[in-house]
Formats: C-alpha cells, sequence, structure tokens
C-alpha cells in the first residue's frame, strides 16, 4: 500500500472514530452508580423534578380526589396521595383508581393522630392499619427515631417535604385561597422546588390552585414527577420521577 493510501486509510479511521464518539451516549459519571442518601423531605426523589403531593381526604367530595388524579394524568403529570385510611377504606375504588390513573397512593396513618404523642403500641397500629403501602406522611409531618422505627418494622421509609404551601391554615377564619396557595409555591426557594416536594391537601384550594401552580413551575423550567403508566402498593427509590 502506497504512503498516500495508507495515510488516507489512517485519515477515515480517525474521522470514522471522531463521528462515533460524537454520535454515541454520553458515558454515565461512575460516581453517579454510588447509593444517594436516602432523604425523607425528598421522599426519595433525586430526579429534579417536583413531586405533587396531596394529603388527608376530600370530606365533602370523595370523588374530587379522582378527578384530580384524572387532571394530572391529563397533563402527563405523577402524583403521590397520602390517604386517611378510616375514610378511604370506605372507598376502595379511590385508591385503585388513583393507581390505574399513574399516581403513587401511601400511608397517611389510620386516623390522623399524632404519633409521637401515642403509645408505642398505639402508634404501631395506627401505621399498619394505614393505607398499605411503602411510603408513610406522619399526620403533622411529627416523628422522632421511635417512629422511625416502628415504620421501618413495617416496611415504610418516612416522606415528608420540602414546599409547605400552609393551604390548611384557616386562622384567619378561613382557608388561604387558590391565589395565595399558588403564590406560596411559586415563591418558594428555587432549592426546595427542583427535585422536591409539594406539599397540599385534598379539603383545601390547593385543588383548584393546581392549574397556575403547574403553569407557575413550568414557566420557570421546572419538571414535574412524569405519568409513567399504573402504579402498585411499591413505591421505589428512588422514585421514578
Amino acid at each position: 500500500m502506497s504512503g498516500y493510501r495508507k495515510s488516507r486509510r489512517i485519515a477515515l479511521v480517525a474521522a470514522l472514530t471522531t463521528l462515533a464518539l460524537a454520535l454515541a451516549p454520553a458515558t454515565v459519571n461512575a460516581g453517579a452508580h454510588r447509593a444517594v442518601p436516602y432523604d425523607h423531605q425528598r421522599c426519595g426523589n433525586t430526579s429534579g423534578r417536583v413531586l405533587l403531593t396531596f394529603d388527608d381526604w376530600s370530606y365533602d367530595d370523595p370523588d374530587l380526589t379522582v378527578e384530580v388524579g384524572d387532571y394530572l394524568r391529563s397533563r402527563g403529570i405523577r402524583a403521590a396521595f397520602f390517604l386517611i385510611n378510616e375514610f378511604a377504606s370506605q372507598y376502595p375504588g379511590i385508591t385503585e383508581t388513583l393507581r390505574a390513573q399513574g399516581h403513587w397512593v401511601g400511608n397517611h396513618t389510620y386516623s390522623h393522630r399524632r404519633l409521637t404523642e401515642l403509645s408505642e403500641a398505639d402508634a404501631r397500629a395506627e401505621i399498619r392499619d394505614g393505607l398499605d403501602s411503602t411510603l408513610l406522611r406522619p399526620p403533622f409531618g411529627d416523628y422522632g427515631d421511635r417512629e422511625t422505627r416502628i415504620a421501618t418494622e413495617l416496611g415504610y421509609r418516612m416522606c415528608t417535604w420540602t414546599v409547605d404551601t400552609l393551604d390548611w391554615d384557616g386562622s384567619g377564619g378561613s382557608l388561604p385561597g387558590a391565589a395565595t396557595v399558588r403564590a406560596r409555591v411559586r415563591e418558594a426557594p428555587a432549592a426546595d422546588k427542583r427535585g422536591g416536594v409539594v406539599l397540599g391537601h385534598l379539603f383545601t384550594h390547593f385543588p383548584e390552585a393546581l392549574p397556575g401552580i403547574i403553569d407557575d413551575l413550568r414557566d420557570d423550567g421546572y419538571g414535574l414527577c412524569r405519568n409513567s403508566g399504573s402504579t402498585s402498593r411499591n413505591i421505589p427509590m428512588p422514585l421514578n420521577c
């Protein structure tokens, strides 16, 4: 082979190698495979996206819960619902529908009693008799080492939040309106929203504020947990957002 042809061949191989490297998917840094410590405030959300969560129960209109779930699905969003089982157990179809809609459904205890004020036996019963899942949101976000131990023994991870809308606080005589709830999420620190967890309740104006909250988050460049189909009682760690 002439020197010209040999040099041309070497140049061609080099060019093809460069092109292949440019088109290949980026190599994942080995550090990305290291285990990420569980953060109870983010509930295992390591995606960078925002997880919307709904607590308690829609007391005046139980069907509102699945209507909220359907709306979120229509916008491609997966949320987490932490239901009080004293009520959810009377409407088992709601849990089934939410999971079929692509949402996670977690345990908010049986009757929403403050776990830290209960005996160990009563705290265990509150968790054990709650909705069957793998994530537990303790009422009032109140728990300690004892409650964590009990939850772990029963197969649960603790899950709180990074953004509290305070939508339940009716100290002024009425619950905060949808515009106020929306503004509280919009004005929350960026670090609490990116990869964070937003807390709202089903019996407040949080559901009414949802369209605006979602629009604000997306306009500000935040992604939300993606709805990729039905879920089960087993909520993964890390979350599949």
